[in-house]
């Protein structure tokens, strides 16, 4: 497609107050966005499925003086636009309910031969939920499965460092983030480095939104239905009774996608949403093999942390750490376990820190 053909493609895409089913139907009408741009208003006026907002709406998008501009601008960001109709759209996402007119990437976009699994979860997540998400990312990615997330705090940012640190990820991207804001609007801010890694790993950010598109309240759950949609199985690690989490589970299921999570204690409200997923019928993943189970694969090995004879660890320090899991333990528990006094116990907690195999919390 000619490059003045695919700047009225890339106009057509940005009117936000049009709906995706709308742009669908008009353009499949009339038959290009460049003819859509120059059609009489008159002939609007006579599209049924048009009201009159809409034919407004389309009027006052032909006022945009800086068409090229904007698309110039994407192009020097390297953002590839890719509408519904050309070959590189996703195949999956063509057959959700209400899938994007067109989807915006900086990178790559996930490869379609290869399964893939969603990683989401609570913004405001326990240590035990980040620990599961780092583990679980890197255990899928190990096995060559990619992870989709949203890269926001908490759990889907830990998924996505997870398979980051797995060893697939210096040989082909292992994660893509879907935003709640234009491509070249990192949000949150502080994932800048997960946002770069992403696509310095072969990864890539996509989003529905054009470029500019600031991170609104409004946009997030939209995008969940394209998180799931990319996604083959969804795994939620923790989450509310009522959270965003939930909203892309419920995508996947009426996409015919599997749902599994992450159980946790029963008290914690964090987990309610996930055992409520597991009592409406989701699966129980209490080890990355069940859902590797499902693909018919199996995680590679690799040295494991909490095998603490391989560590090569110091008597007394090994000692601390095998007093140690997911969930967090307090000075009392470890000095009761090891007989150990405040001070020592205190000083070799210190070197575990140092080390890279202990993290203390706040919870």
């Amino acid at each position: 497609m000619m490059c003045e053909e695919m700047i009225f493609e890339y106009w057509f895409s940005t009117i936000r107050k049009l709906s995706a089913r709308k742009k669908y139907l008009l353009r499949e009408l009339i038959g290009s966005g460049k003819k859509i741009y120059y059609i009489e208003e008159t002939k609007l006026d006579k599209l049924r499925f048009l009201n009159e907002k809409d034919v407004a709406i389309l009027k006052n998008a032909k006022k945009d003086t800086e068409l090229e501009e904007k698309w110039r601008r994407t192009e020097e960001k390297r953002i590839q636009f890719i509408p519904y109709f050309l070959k590189t759209y996703p195949e999956k996402l063509k057959y959700i309910t209400d899938p994007p007119y067109a989807l915006y990437v900086l990178g790559q976009l996930p490869d379609e031969k290869r399964k893939s699994a969603a990683i989401v979860g609570a913004r405001n997540c326990t240590a035990y939920g980040e620990q599961m998400a780092l583990q679980y990312g890197k255990s899928l990615a190990e096995a060559g499965i990619q992870i989709i997330s949203g890269m926001a705090r908490g759990i889907d940012g830990a998924g996505q460092r997870g398979a980051l640190n797995s060893s697939w990820a210096k040989e082909s991207g292992v994660t893509y983030a879907v935003l709640g804001c234009g491509v070249d609007v990192c949000y949150p801010r502080d994932h800048i480095g997960l946002y770069m890694d992403i696509i310095e790993h072969g990864g890539g950010i996509l989003s529905e939104f054009p470029p500019g598109t600031p991170p609104l309240a409004m946009n997030f759950p939209m995008r969940n239905r394209i998180i799931s949609g990319l996604a083959d199985l969804v795994l939620v690690v923790e989450a509310k009774e009522k959270s965003g989490s939930l909203i892309t589970a419920s995508c996947a299921l009426e996409q015919g996608k599997m749902v599994y999570a992450i159980p946790g204690a029963v008290n914690d409200a964090l987990s309610r949403g996930c055992h409520k997923l597991i009592y409406d019928g989701a699966g129980i993943a209490y080890s990355p093999e069940i859902l590797l189970d499902e693909w018919g694969l199996s995680v590679k090995k690799k040295t494991n942390l909490s095998e603490k004879s391989k560590l090569g660890l110091a008597t007394d320090l090994d000692l601390v750490y095998s007093c140690l899991d997911l969930r967090p333990k307090n000075l009392d528990h470890i000095i009761r376990k090891t007989g150990f006094s405040p001070g020592k116990t205190a000083g070799i907690l210190g070197q575990l820190i140092l080390m890279g195999l202990v993290k203390e919390t706040g919870r």
